[in-house]
């Protein structure tokens, strides 16, 4: 689907001068997420990528491991009276090996655009849960300089958010700094669902020479999808949370924020960056 944009109607003011005229803005539309027919969850995503998004949350979610669990993901036909398809709701088909969670009212869960899945895991959720622990053998090394070009790359890629300035994004690369994938949404934790569904759908998890960059903070949700698609680097653009930074010192997870031009803060996993031995001493 393709309604990333839309149009709106916005009074200019510049300079005290006022103008009348239309405005592009990201989309915002919610999906409901159906696990084998059974409502699972609604989240606030931006329009597209849909059966991706839907992958990637089940991936941390922890019911999704491998490309062979995944037998289909359709649209919904009839999501409204009169029987028309919105495109809004999406129904995940589980291989027969499968195992699937218990799904209670209990269970079901709203997500946000801004914050996600607030508050719903725990450290041990996450460690119980994992199908790919973070093994990178031999590790991951990564050079501060190669850190500091990522942020502009990503930024380069982000094609709907040169139309709006709304969008979040998260970007794939390769641990020599290849860019192998980026996604948009008005979520965070909704591009990060995206590229890892992609990658499930595609045969490529676990992710385990790879660094995930996202636009924003490193909350710890984002941190948990990182740990859940076995990836052994997450940086962000802006601050990581407490719990981010505690998840990933527990699961070995190597976690860098405020990554801005030359300037970084790496908060666990140093000894995945490759310091010089000069700078290392001093």
């Amino acid at each position: 689907m393709g309604r990333v944009t839309e149009r709106r109607k916005v009074l200019r003011i510049r300079d005290g001068v006022v103008s009348s005229r239309p405005d592009t803005l990201v989309a915002e539309e919610p999906l409901e997420i159906r696990l084998n027919g059974k409502p699972l969850a609604i989240t606030m995503r931006t329009p597209g990528d849909d059966f991706a998004l839907a992958a990637g949350f089940l991936v941390s979610e922890g019911v999704l491991a491998e490309q062979r669990d995944l037998q289909n993901i359709v649209y919904c036909a009839g999501a409204t009276v009169d029987g028309s398809n919105t495109y809004n709701i999406v129904d995940v088909k589980t291989a027969p090996h499968v195992v699937i969670p218990d799904i209670t009212l209990e269970r079901n869960v709203y997500t946000t655009s801004s914050c996600g899945l607030c508050g719903k895991a725990s450290l041990d959720a996450v460690r119980t849960t994992a199908r790919w622990p973070i093994a990178d053998t031999p590790p991951v090394r990564v050079t501060p300089e190669l850190l500091a070009g990522l942020p502009d790359r990503l930024r380069a890629a982000q094609r709907v958010f040169d139309r709006t300035g709304g969008l979040h994004a998260a970007a794939l690369f390769s641990e020599d700094g290849e860019l192998l994938d980026v996604r948009e949404d008005v979520g965070r934790h909704n591009a990060v669902d995206k590229l890892v569904g992609r990658a499930l759908r595609n045969g490529d998890l676990p992710l385990s020479r790879t660094i995930l960059l996202v636009s924003g903070r490193a909350s710890f949700e984002l941190a948990q999808k990182a740990v859940m698609a076995g990836m052994p680097v997450l940086a962000a653009v802006s601050a990581p949370s407490s719990l981010a930074v505690d998840l990933a010192a527990e699961t070995g997870l190597t976690l860098v924020g405020f990554l801005r031009g030359g300037s970084m803060n790496v908060y666990a996993g140093e000894d995945r960056i490759a310091l010089r031995a000069a700078a290392a001493q001093g």
